[in-house]
């Protein structure tokens, strides 16, 4: 295989995804060792990688695997010599159906051939559908083949994973594959003929899904707990972690091998374990275990796959937490014979006995090396936990007094003892000193009011960060020395510096007020820091401090960012390339490496852009094109980090496009081109915007004559005569006499009907009257009655409506025709009230509009 990579192929290294086969550095691939070949083809996968620059590129090697001839120079029996069979079995054309000839060339026997397995990489992004192999039989040159797949992935779930043309025989994948998924699909080739005849025996296909390095290695415990004895010696066994890759663990993918990170503390050497890399046992390597002087160690573990290779492994850590027991390894001792002591409170005053073994265990109650400081009653419980006697020589009433209670200062002010200390357990191997220490002691006592404390300062929490408001982290309370004062001990913060922390004030339960950030300026090595107080309320008061701290286990809760957000590139391709990286905010294992890609929407992204990645930080933006012009454009580019679960973010570079000089660089020109529209545009726009306002101002200067038109136009009345109010006044008025050109008898009812009956038949008008009967109308009663006049409107409306001959007969309804004649005489018969001349004189009241009618009609006599 050969690769180049600009710079000569200095540093680059291969590999392959097989054990069976190596490559060299010239790019020589040479079986490992002896290797029986299943099958009659073998893909393999060639990558090469640069470890300074972190690239990596892939390669599909496919082999062939040819028979091996006879020592006689020919092949096995029953297989002839095709010519042209080295060249068939290079291509991509499987022949599983082939005819051979016997060897007396007169009958043919069919054979049929064992398909090789298909080997297909898994995540592949395609296109799909992606073409796999084609096979066909021999006989399509005689007759018209019809071919198909059945089995799991084509005509059974999951369906439609495989497909194949049913005339060329091209069989195709449809999507990506997924070996976590299923490894392996086993399908059968069928050739029928045009009326599904069988043409040839069902072929049995293999496809395997070749592993590609997908998952982390995952811990099965995120927190591990162990304990190992102080003083043990290096390769003693502490504890074992365990982390499973869900890829293939026969090949690098799958292969975990472990690291420790950290150790904290540092002493009293730095490493003072080691982890095997395969089996995860942690073991000792150095000595010095001391439990009274470090506890407890936490060690950061790592799990990395790719055979613990950390340049393009994918890994994940876990805390072990190995706490050193204790052993009696120091015989207690008094640091002098003869003590006076004054118990205040003080620390002083506390010097009862000295111990090298600890309180916890048998060993002693207490810390080892250094002076053990206690009151009184703290010594003579460390005393019954620890076997210790306490022996007074001279008391109160002279008499020999075994401490079984607390000292209390109001019953006794001073105490005279002689004191033995042993221990219980014995002391381990190899110590050569005395189990137990005498000493005399005189205790005089004075009650002062002591501080609280906080049992374990500074204290440590872990957990992960986002916890929610409210959530209830730990209860930090302090211990007051003054137990028989009744004192009552308050809790405030002293310093908490973004605000995240309530204290409950009686109990020192602490919760959460915000949502704890591991990215916050207020976090420094992960670690969050807080000061509390603890006060009592005794004369005078005394006060404690404690500091609290929370170790924030980092979780994927920030999406990776792409630098720069603005570029520039030639229009024409391979003149430039716009370099873009990943940031984000999170640590390992939640950041790199990242995946750039193009999004599928629009089509025109991908269409015209294309996108490189060079590691797990960096990638290439760059023209697919051959020529983009000249403009601003918004690349969107999604950006993917390696957390779990991954989280995406879709970032917009803003890409100026602009022509180039031979140096690549952006002309004058060419950047005041790219800054804007083209030129047809903008003539399109200017040419839009001259038609409106030409439209505003044709709009304006009609509404200014009409305007003038209207101020212009004169009263036809006399201002005083002015009657507006019930008139409406319209702009028409007629076309003068010659208007006045129709004949008024149309409106009028005829007297006869003989010039419509003499017409000419065709089509009527419509304002003609029909011929017809004449409804009709109720007859008015000569002296009428009031009741009967409603009946009377209500029977001539009714009569109106149902008369087809009442003109005019399309739409409109004209009441101008009365009927032949009146039946009700002379008007006289309405019988009016005429007896006197009527006032008008009220007129006069209703304003200077109705003056006029009031002079005319009013009851003044006439001059």
């Amino acid at each position: 295989v050969k690769f180049n990579n600009c710079a000569g192929n200095k540093g680059v290294q291969y590999e392959t995804n097989s054990l069976d086969f190596k490559v060299r550095v010239d790019g020589t691939m040479y079986a490992a060792h002896q290797v029986q070949m299943p099958s009659k083809q073998l893909i393999l996968m060639v990558t090469a990688w640069d470890p300074q620059t972190l690239g990596r590129w892939e390669a599909i090697v496919r082999f062939l695997v040819a028979e091996k001839l006879q020592h006689n120079g020919h092949k096995p029996k029953g297989r002839k010599t095709v010519p042209g069979e080295l060249v068939q079995q290079q291509s991509d054309t499987l022949l599983p159906w082939r005819q051979h000839q016997s060897a007396n060339g007169l009958r043919r026997q069919k054979r049929d051939w064992v398909i090789p397995p298909i080997n297909v990489p898994e995540n592949s992004r395609g296109p799909f559908p992606q073409q796999l192999v084609r096979i066909r039989s021999d006989k399509d040159k005689e007759i018209h083949i019809r071919y198909s797949i059945t089995g799991v992935g084509a005509d059974q779930p999951p369906m439609e994973v495989f497909s194949i043309d049913p005339v060329s025989g091209r069989m195709y994948v449809t999507r990506p594959m997924d070996r976590e998924e299923r490894a392996s699909y086993h399908l059968r080739a069928h050739a029928v003929d045009m009326n599904g005849n069988k043409v040839e025996n069902p072929i049995d296909l293999y496809i395997y899904v070749i592993d590609m390095n997908d998952n982390r290695p995952e811990f099965i415990n995120q927190v591990y707990n162990g304990s190992v004895d102080e003083g043990s010696k290096p390769g003693t066994y502490v504890m074992t972690v365990t982390a499973n890759d869900a890829d293939d663990s026969t090949t690098a993918n799958g292969m975990v091998r472990y690291r420790i990170v950290t150790q904290t503390p540092q002493s009293p050497s730095q490493n003072m374990f080691t982890i095997n890399s395969e089996t995860g046992d942690i073991v000792t390597v150095a000595a010095g275990l001391d439990r009274e002087k470090v506890q407890q160690y936490i060690v950061i573990v790592q799990a990395t796959d790719m055979e613990g290779n950390l340049n393009y492994g994918l890994s994940n850590t876990a805390t072990a937490i190995i706490t050193v027991t204790d052993v009696n390894d120091n015989p207690p001792e008094f640091t002098t014979s003869t003590v006076t002591l004054g118990v205040l409170g003080t620390p002083a005053a506390r010097r009862v006995v000295v111990s090298r073994a600890g309180c916890v265990t048998a060993a002693w109650p207490g810390t080892e090396r250094g002076e053990r400081r206690d009151t009184p009653r703290q010594a003579h419980t460390c005393a019954r936990s620890c076997s210790l006697r306490f022996l007074s020589t001279r008391g109160p009433g002279g008499k020999m007094q075994r401490f079984t209670a607390a000292v209390d200062y109001e019953m006794n002010r001073a105490f005279m003892l002689t004191v033995m200390v042993s221990n219980q357990a014995p002391l381990a191997s190899g110590i050569q000193m005395s189990f137990q220490s005498t000493a005399g002691v005189t205790i005089s006592v004075t009650d002062v009011n002591e501080a609280p404390y906080f049992p374990t300062n500074h204290k440590l929490i872990r957990l992960e960060e986002g916890v929610p408001t409210g959530t209830v982290l730990t209860t930090f309370s302090a211990v007051d020395p003054d137990r028989f004062m009744q004192q009552a001990v308050r809790y405030s913060k002293l310093s908490d510096p973004a605000n995240w922390l309530n204290i409950n004030a009686t109990n020192g339960q602490i919760t959460t007020a915000a949502v704890l950030d591991r990215e916050s300026d207020y976090i420094k090595n992960n670690v969050y820091e807080a000061t509390f107080l603890a006060a009592d309320n005794g004369i005078p008061p005394a006060s404690g401090t404690g500091t609290l701290q929370i170790y924030l286990i980092d979780i994927n809760d920030n999406a990776p960012e792409l630098l720069p957000k603005e570029a520039q590139i030639c229009e024409k391709p391979n003149l430039n390339v716009i370099n873009i990286t990943a940031a984000d905010a999170d640590i390992d294992p939640n950041i790199g490496p990242f995946v750039f890609e193009l999004p599928s929407v629009p089509s025109a992204v991908r269409k015209n852009w294309t996108i490189t990645r060079l590691n797990g930080d960096y990638a290439q933006l760059s023209l697919r094109i051959m020529y983009l012009e000249a403009g601003v454009y918004d690349v969107p580019i999604i950006v993917t980090d390696s957390g779990n679960p991954p989280l995406y973010n879709t970032c917009v570079i803003k890409v100026k496009v602009c022509p180039c000089d031979e140096n690549g660089d952006c002309t004058t020109i060419g950047a005041v081109a790219a800054a804007g529209l083209g030129t047809g545009a903008i003539i399109a726009i200017l040419i839009c915007i001259i038609i409106l306002l030409t439209m505003v101002l044709l709009f304006v200067v009609w509404m200014k004559r009409r305007e003038k038109e209207r101020h212009t136009k004169q009263l036809l009345i006399d201002p005083e005569d002015d009657v507006r109010d019930n008139i409406l006044k319209y702009d028409e008025e007629g076309g003068g006499e010659e208007d006045q050109d129709y004949d008024l008898s149309q409106l009028q009812q005829p007297e006869t009907m003989d010039h419509v009956l003499n017409k000419t038949p065709g089509v009527r008008r419509v304002d003609e009257r029909p011929i017809g009967a004449e409804p009709q109308y109720p007859i008015r009663p000569v002296i009428p009655h009031p009741g009967d006049i409603g009946d009377f409107i209500n029977e001539g409306l009714r009569a109106a409506d149902n008369d087809p001959t009442a003109p005019p007969y399309d739409s409109l309804l004209v009441f101008d025709y009365e009927g032949s004649g009146s039946t009700a005489g002379s008007v006289s018969s309405l019988n009016s009230s005429s007896s006197g001349d009527q006032d008008y004189d009220y007129l006069n009241d209703w304003g200077p509009r109705f003056k006029k009618l009031a002079d005319m009609y009013g009851g003044g006599e006439e001059d």
